[in-house]
């Protein structure tokens, strides 16, 4: 049973094909919430732009691209409102009203601005929209007035900016117009990239949602194990092995016991536990290939959803926004 009025949103950026690490750190989390809740989930097409505004022209194809692995992985319209940010403009106005009284100072402070732009030096991000990012984010939750935003670890930081706009808004306003929204730290499996380190098609070291049976034998098959196992015959240590970890993921419960008994006593070589886990890994996600097969065969299925969640949630829209301009005196 859904809480009554509790509202969660969430956005995630269309800038490639999605792989293992967005099913366990967003989805999974996201399918279970729009049981509880009344979810808004969008395409963050404008946050895309942060970072890719040199080359939009992939932006609409890996939006639709993905909207369809929600679908196939289990997300329902009739649960969540789906939508994409850019089809919305109140996002915009209100972000564009925040920015007006949001401190510079604020914004440079956010952990993750400097670091990014450290990690992703071969590109210039020395521009407002990539610093104004957590402010875009902001204006994203309070516009419909968000009690949850689930978030990991890394963006607490962000959502702290936003609950301190929040509240210099209503201050300066005398009205408690837009909601502090909470964070919703869920629960999330750990699962690496191939090469043992962060999952990201940067490195890439991804199993990709829409990857083959072939291709993903082939990937696993190079996947790093326990360093210290160089020989058949050593003994191996599936704590410190990052295939095991897929194995506790995807493999029943009695053959991950097996398997963690036979690799520390080397009964099992490194290759048969990497074709192990990926007949499971496979088995996991043919339920997802078939399904996306079916919706693909309707070319406006996707549009025709967004276009509904998008009116939907922008009748919301209108009214917050609607409620700022008279807050502000403006219109």
């Amino acid at each position: 049973m859904k809480q009554a009025n509790k509202i969660v949103v969430s956005g995630m950026r269309p800038t490639g094909r999605l792989h293992l690490g967005h099913f366990h750190g967003v989805l999974e989390n996201w399918l279970e919430l729009q049981k509880l809740h009344t979810c808004y989930f969008f395409v963050a097409d404008w946050h895309a732009l942060t970072t890719e505004y040199q080359t939009p022209n992939n932006l609409f194809n890996f939006s639709q691209e993905m909207v369809l692995d929600w679908l196939a992985l289990g997300l329902d319209p009739n649960q969540a409102t789906l939508f994409i940010q850019s089809h919305i403009p109140e996002h915009a106005e209100l972000h564009l009203l925040l920015a007006m009284l949001t401190p510079i100072s604020w914004l440079e402070r956010v952990p993750s601005y400097k670091e990014l732009k450290m990690e992703l030096k071969d590109k210039d991000l020395s521009t407002y929209g990539f610093l104004g990012y957590p402010l875009l984010q902001t204006a994203d939750v309070a516009i419909y007035k968000a009690d949850y935003v689930p978030v990991g670890q890394d963006q607490v930081a962000h959502l702290e900016l936003a609950r301190e706009v929040i509240r210099r808004f209503n201050f300066l306003y005398g009205q408690e117009i837009l909601k502090e929204c909470q964070p919703l730290l869920t629960k999330t499996q750990k699962l690496l990239g191939l090469d043992n380190r962060k999952m990201s098609k940067s490195y890439d070291n991804c199993i990709y949602l829409s990857d083959d049976a072939a291709t993903i034998q082939k990937k696993m098959s190079v996947a790093i194990t326990d360093p210290a196992r160089v020989r058949r015959t050593d003994s191996g240590n599936p704590d410190v092995c990052n295939v095991f970890s897929y194995h506790k993921i995807y493999s029943p419960v009695q053959e991950v016991a097996e398997v963690d008994k036979e690799c520390r006593r080397a009964g099992i070589g490194c290759m048969d536990c990497k074709k192990k886990v990926s007949h499971n890994i496979i088995k996991f996600l043919e339920p997802t290939w078939q399904k996306r097969a079916e919706l693909q065969k309707d070319k406006h299925f996707v549009m025709d959803i967004l276009e509904k969640g998008a009116k939907q949630a922008r009748s919301y829209a209108q009214e917050t926004l609607h409620e700022v301009n008279k807050a502000m005196k403006l219109g």
